[in-house]
């Protein structure tokens, strides 16, 4: 447990090292992109102060990290220091313990409304959680549904295709089959099945206010569930041929009993562990993954705050919303290899 807790933080780590360097390298001044070009060299000097941006930059990473963490060993006394733990600028107090302080992580604000990193990427997760969320139970149902048909049916022509299907689900980039399934099903079949070329979870109505739109999330739950849908089924058809060949599903069958009670019983329980170990982590990766889709689909997430940041070049949204999926990708990973060492007393031992 400890060595894998450790493991996830030098990940982490190696995260924000790679986002901290990658965007401090890129061409431009904020403090010059927040001024406009007819700010004064005063006034773009003092935004860069405030920002850090004067510092060299082993100290803006140290500073950064510091921002990040939510422990700091740095004295608070000196005001003036760059790692001054100012309550005001972290939005939450400062915990004293001696020679430890604790506080929330701090993701800095945008360049753009001075509006808290952590308050708009909060704002935008759920519409990205709740795209995740359905695709991936999407995927899963039908994925195993078809997989189990796929077994049932081996060698057939229902399996051949659904094996067609599955390889040509796992091959087609999500922004590829984002923009198929909205030309064929918002655009040709638009007037049947009445689904919109964009949309998101909530719009404003002129009289009814803020409304739920459930409509706006069937296709890019689609698109995002593509890839998963595939392995899925190819995941549950393989292993359930290989439980159906063993010995205790000949005997339940030899005992009489009915075939859709071996099936779902005998040989769909126990066939299920792969499918589900999939499920765990690509409930990580849609996370990830939905920005392109959402994008495409002008769905309100965490896609469309992404792009409007990098647009205006508001890199602590940016930077922030990275960390973000990073920091939930990690965790989730490290939640299932903890469950994996509980239930399954080999990889404990491992």
């Amino acid at each position: 447990m400890f060595s894998k807790l450790l493991y996830s933080l030098a990940v982490l780590l190696g995260i924000v090292t790679v986002v901290f360097l990658l965007f401090t390298a890129l061409p431009g001044d904020p403090a010059q992109l927040m001024l406009g070009q007819r700010a004064s060299e005063e006034e773009v000097q003092m935004i860069r102060k405030d920002l850090g941006l004067d510092l060299p930059i082993g100290t803006q990473y140290l500073v950064y990290l510091n921002d990040l963490s939510p422990v700091s060993f740095f004295n608070t006394a000196d005001s003036d220091s760059p790692f001054y733990l100012d309550a005001e600028k972290y939005g939450a107090p400062v915990q004293v313990l001696g020679p430890v302080h604790l506080k929330a992580p701090y993701l800095r604000r945008s360049y753009q409304n001075q509006r808290p990193v952590a308050d708009i990427v909060l704002d935008a997760l759920p519409g990205t959680a709740v795209l995740a969320v359905s695709a991936i139970s999407m995927a899963t149902l039908l994925g195993i549904l078809f997989g189990i048909i796929g077994a049932l049916n081996k060698g057939l022509f229902l399996d051949r295709a659904l094996m067609v299907l599955s390889i040509f689900g796992m091959s087609l980039p999500s922004f590829v089959a984002a923009i198929l399934v909205m030309w064929v099903f918002a655009f040709l079949l638009g007037e049947w099945t009445g689904l919109p070329v964009t949309g998101s979870l909530y719009e404003i109505d002129e009289f009814e206010g803020r409304r739920l739109v459930l409509r706006n999330l069937i296709l890019p739950a689609i698109t995002l569930g593509m890839r998963p849908l595939a392995v899925f089924m190819q995941l549950t058809r393989n292993s359930m041929l290989e439980v159906m060949s063993m010995d205790y599903v000949r005997t339940a069958t030899a005992k009489g009993l009915h075939f859709r009670t071996v099936v779902l019983k005998h040989a769909l329980r126990n066939a299920l562990n792969p499918v589900i170990t999939a499920v765990s982590g690509w409930l990580a990766s849609l996370l990830a993954g939905a920005v392109f889709v959402e994008i495409v689909f002008g769905w309100q997430g965490l896609g469309q705050v992404i792009l409007n940041a990098l647009n205006t070049y508001d890199l602590p949204v940016v930077m922030g919303s990275i960390i973000l999926v990073s920091v939930i990708f990690v965790v989730i990973n490290m939640v299932v290899d903890v469950l994996y060492g509980i239930f399954d007393p080999r990889v404990r031992a491992n």
